[in-house]
């Protein structure tokens, strides 16, 4: 019941002005441990520049898995807006970077970010997978539902990087519904 509220609720949030990850403000949410990511915190760091950082998963679904977050606190992919496609093809570019670094072969790859109410941290977190999987349970955390009848995505938890760019292109918003 909790999850169906959170999800309806969701729904409803106000969109942030001008591109939740474009803007160059400096929010940051005391209580998120991702805005606190840092080595000295006990992240495995990978990549960082001014506006994402790149760290190990610290509980692995593949052989190779990261997550890329942006350094401002955005809640999930549901905020984001058609202004913020340029900087979700960038925080793929680092994770692509990141496997790149690996030596992971592109038909090894799979990104993608989990829709609320299904997500385990509230702060925007690109999935950045070398496969194979580590177990089919953690496989399962990850489904790819193709779009149909104009649909970038179908009914689903998880969204492809490439899904949720032409969802933003589209000018309209990621949700667990096909869109």
């Amino acid at each position: 019941m909790v999850a169906i509220t959170s999800a309806l609720l969701a729904c409803f949030k106000q969109p942030f002005q001008n591109g939740a990850i474009n803007d160059s403000g400096s929010q940051t949410s005391s209580s998120c441990k991702f805005c606190h990511a840092s080595v000295e915190n006990g992240f495995n760091v990978v990549y960082e520049d001014e506006l994402f950082l790149a760290f190990q998963d610290r509980r692995p679904a593949a052989q190779h898995h990261y997550l890329v977050i942006p350094r401002k606190h955005i809640e999930s992919v549901k905020d984001l807006t058609q202004s913020d496609d340029v900087a979700v093809k960038r925080m793929n570019e680092v994770g692509h970077t990141v496997l790149d670094n690996l030596g992971v072969p592109d038909n090894m790859r799979k990104t993608g970010f989990h829709i609320p109410p299904f997500n385990s941290v509230y702060h925007l977190h690109l999935h950045v997978h070398g496969l194979p999987y580590v177990s089919r349970n953690r496989a399962a955390k990850y489904p790819v539902a193709p779009g149909a009848n104009g649909n970038s995505k179908g009914l689903s938890w998880f969204v492809e990087t490439r899904q949720a760019i032409q969802i933003l292109e589209r000018g309209k918003r990621v949700g667990l519904l096909p869109c």
